[in-house]
């Protein structure tokens, strides 16, 4: 009789849920693999990722590329997220998203979306528009995530996602509240990337999702986490006046 291999799994707790979420929002890219529909082989190729509000990762990509083509055919995916840093890189915080991958058709989405690519990937407004390429959606079914050596976890598709429930408004004023305030609060900007630790001058906000904010320097991302996830698109300027405050 073989022996029982032990549970090497630990349980999902909200620290495995942010760590999770983190690696996805602050992800520049990723390794994006796909079937080949000739042998059904895994082909695997690098996108720069964004997030859509809800912490889906999104790509964009060409028309003209090998992993269009194989999704086209198969949307079955999955993207590895995670830098491997100094050192031993299995060391490093890591996970792979399983689950499909959608292009998007719909107007209103694709405008939206591609002002959080491009808040990210601001080089890309010289391809964005080309009528070969399209923005993706991947839509995650589960995940692992490694948190380094011992600490392995298994999530579902509802651990990843950041709940709109209730808080749809949000998108629709997140572009003129990003826009505001790197054009009117730089200062309150950089007290929130000292708050994190970073360092430099020329931090902007990319994106606001309701747990929390996305700024940039050049190509570096800094995440910063609400103490509360917003349950109104109203509570988003005390929010950020207080951070302002406590930085």
């Amino acid at each position: 009789m073989s022996e029982k291999k032990p549970d090497v799994l630990r349980t999902v707790d909200d620290s495995a849920r942010q760590q999770a979420k983190g690696l996805v929002r602050s992800a520049r890219y990723g390794a994006l693999a796909t079937l080949d529909p000739l042998d059904g082989s895994p082909s695997v190729s690098r996108v720069s990722l964004a997030t859509a509000m809800d912490g889906a990762p999104i790509f964009l990509i060409s028309s003209l590329s090998g992993h269009c083509t194989n999704l086209k055919a198969d949307s079955r995916c999955s993207v590895l997220v995670g830098e491997p840093g100094k050192g031993d890189p299995l060391a490093h915080p890591r996970m792979t998203l399983i689950g499909n991958a959608r292009q998007i058709t719909s107007e209103q989405e694709r405008a939206h979306l591609r002002g959080r690519y491009l808040a990210r990937h601001p080089k890309a407004a010289l391809y964005v528009d080309f009528p070969d390429f399209s923005f993706w959606r991947f839509e995650s079914s589960r995940a692992s995530l490694n948190g380094g050596f011992g600490k392995a976890y298994a999530l579902s598709a509802d651990d990843l996602r950041t709940g709109l429930d209730g808080i749809e408004d949000l998108a629709q004023i997140e572009s003129g509240a990003v826009e505001h305030m790197n054009a009117d609060h730089l200062a309150a900007i950089q007290r929130y990337a000292e708050r994190l630790g970073e360092e430099g001058k020329d931090w902007k906000l990319a994106t606001i999702d309701p747990e929390g904010l996305d700024l940039t320097s050049g190509d570096r991302i800094a995440r910063l986490w609400f103490e509360k996830t917003l349950t109104s698109a109203a509570e988003l300027r005390p929010v950020l006046v207080a951070l302002a405050r406590e930085g």
